[in-house]
Formats: C-alpha cells, sequence, structure tokens
C-alpha cells in the first residue's frame, strides 16, 4: 500500500502556535520533506537515511526550526530537502518541482509517510502547493494540515482586528507590484515585501491609510512597526504589512 503525503503548516514562528494534530503528524512520519531555498548547496532534491545528517544544515530552515522544539525526534528521522529557490524562472523552476515530487512519490511508493514542513499555512503562498497537485496527480494520498497564517498571527500580535462587518481582505504578494492593490476597499495584507521593501515603501508612503508590519512574526528577531517611514528599506523576507481604511 503506497503512504501519505502531507503538508504540514508549522505556523509563523511561535513554536507554541503549532497546532497538535502537526505535532503528532510529524511525529508519526517516517520522512521528513524541507524546503532549501539556497540552490547552490543543495541542486537537486537530497534524502538523508534516519540521522545521517548534520542539524546545522537546517539553520536557515525556519519550518524546521519551529518544528524541532515540539518534535526534538524529528532530529532521527530521514530527511529529504527540496530545492525551492526564491526565483521567477519557470523552466527551472519546473523541472525542480517535478523533480522534488518524483523524489516524494519514490518514498510514498514504499509506503512511507512523508511530510513536507512549511512556516505559516500550506495553503497561502506555500512551496508546499507546487508539490501537492503534482503528487496528487500521480495519484497518491495526499493530506494537509493547516498552521496559523503570518497575517492572523501578525493582527494579534498588533492587537487589531482584520475586518469588520462588509469590510473585505485582500492578500497581496508584493513582490509583483501593489500601486494598484493597495486602493483596494477593505483591508490590505501586503506578503513578501522584504526584497522589494524600497518600492513598496514609495507606494505606501503616497497613500494615507493606517500602516502596521510586523517582521519576523513570532520569532526572536520580531520587530513591530506603526510608521512606514522606520521601517528599514533592507527588511527580512519574512516582513508583512496591513494597511486599514481610516474610520
Amino acid at each position: 500500500m503506497a503512504g501519505i503525503f502531507y503538508g504540514i503548516g508549522t505556523g509563523p514562528g511561535d513554536p507554541e502556535l503549532m497546532t497538535i494534530k502537526a505535532i503528532r503528524t510529524i511525529r508519526e512520519s517516517d520522512v521528513i520533506a524541507l524546503p532549501v531555498s539556497d540552490i547552490t548547496k543543495v541542486e537537486t532534491p537530497v534524502l538523508y537515511e534516519k540521522g545521517k545528517w548534520e542539524k546545522d544544515m537546517l539553520q536557515n530552515c525556519m519550518a524546521y526550526q519551529i518544528a524541532v522544539q515540539n518534535v526534538p525526534e524529528i532530529n532521527e528521522k530521514a530527511i529529504l530537502l527540496c530545492p525551492m529557490p526564491m526565483c521567477k524562472e519557470k523552466s527551472k523552476l519546473k523541472f525542480l518541482h517535478d523533480s522534488c515530487a518524483k523524489a516524494v512519490a519514490k518514498l510514498l511508493e514504499k509506503g512511507q509517510k512523508v511530510s513536507y514542513l512549511t512556516l505559516g499555512d500550506p495553503t497561502v503562498y506555500s512551496t508546499y502547493l507546487y508539490l501537492d497537485k503534482r503528487i496528487r496527480a500521480m495519484g497518491y494520498k495526499v493530506t494537509i494540515i493547516n498552521g496559523i497564517p503570518s497575517f492572523c498571527a501578525s493582527a494579534a500580535r498588533l492587537g487589531i482586528g482584520l475586518v469588520e462587518n462588509k469590510e473585505s481582505l485582500h492578500i497581496i504578494p508584493s513582490s509583483y507590484g501593489v500601486e494598484e492593490e493597495i486602493q483596494l476597499s477593505g483591508t490590505k495584507v501586503l506578503m513578501k515585501a522584504g526584497k522589494k521593501m524600497a518600492q513598496v515603501k514609495q507606494n505606501v508612503l503616497q497613500d494615507d491609510q493606517k500602516f502596521y508590519m510586523v517582521e519576523n512574526c513570532g520569532m526572536q528577531t520580531e520587530k513591530i512597526y506603526t510608521n512606514i517611514k522606520d521601517v528599514p528599506e533592507q527588511a527580512s523576507y519574512y516582513s508583512l504589512m496591513i494597511l486599514k481604511e481610516e474610520k
């Protein structure tokens, strides 16, 4: 019998925000799949047998860093490193996503449970989704285990509501431009603003909406901003802005 592929959200950064279901599933898994953004270190999917890998090789994988605090036995499991670079070169991405899906499929054919860990929630701008559609198309069983999304955690940290009554909520990927989107009615959440911070700041400065930003929500390096002028142009990739219309 073929195994099961799980997409598990580890939450925004605070290990206490991981769900009980996520923790249990990781404990029951045979292999933990992890995204690696730096393809100079991992050019193709790499499988390490149980315990035969160095912990420091995952120091930049936030999903692992969160999960291991709740499931230390993850260090004794087999690890599948999946190259997931932050680029827009479609041919390269397709090759890597296909390769990772095939690597997962080989494990599923052996009847193993494979859990792919992702920061936040697997259904929101997650690299997991590239594998989900491929694994499902191959006919394997796939299960998504939700995590607390960063915009909900950030709003809670700020002590604000995201939307009320008839207000709309817009989730916007800042790396593709925000000029028109920030004019939408309702609350705007700008995600992935890090690398485009200078441009995003320029757009937001020309706007008169209430501004909030949480950088590295729930992590030790967390910072909160309520004035766009105070935001550094070299902010972290995990920077999330919230724009609300003045009432």
